[in-house]
């Protein structure tokens, strides 16, 4: 199986859909989110100021796309890394890690 490949302007489109309110939380991020009391507001400032760890993606071959991880600080004090994927319908946040 061919893997997709990876979208160049991740980033932009990533802030786009926050923008736009064009995002959704799997069930599996909301879980994590109150496991590691990272609230809804940490996850959009990492988001939308936070920058690529591009060692961190991964491609999900069940899904066939790719997984980006975006880490950033939450309260200035926080590191958090937030995984995203894409479908036709916009942004998707599949989990939050709390790096502290």
């Amino acid at each position: 199986m061919k893997k997709a490949s990876k979208i160049k302007d991740m980033l932009f489109r990533v802030r786009r859909c926050v923008e736009s309110a064009n995002y959704i939380y799997t069930q599996h991020a909301r879980n994590r989110m109150i496991e590691r009391s990272i609230n809804r507001d940490d996850v959009i400032e990492v988001l939308l100021n936070g920058y690529h760890e591009k060692a961190k993606d991964t491609f999900d071959f069940v899904y066939c796309c790719w997984n980006y991880a975006i880490r950033g600080k939450a309260d200035e004090v926080r590191n958090i890394r937030v995984v995203v994927s894409f479908d036709n319908a916009g942004l998707l946040v599949i989990t939050v890690i709390d790096l502290g």
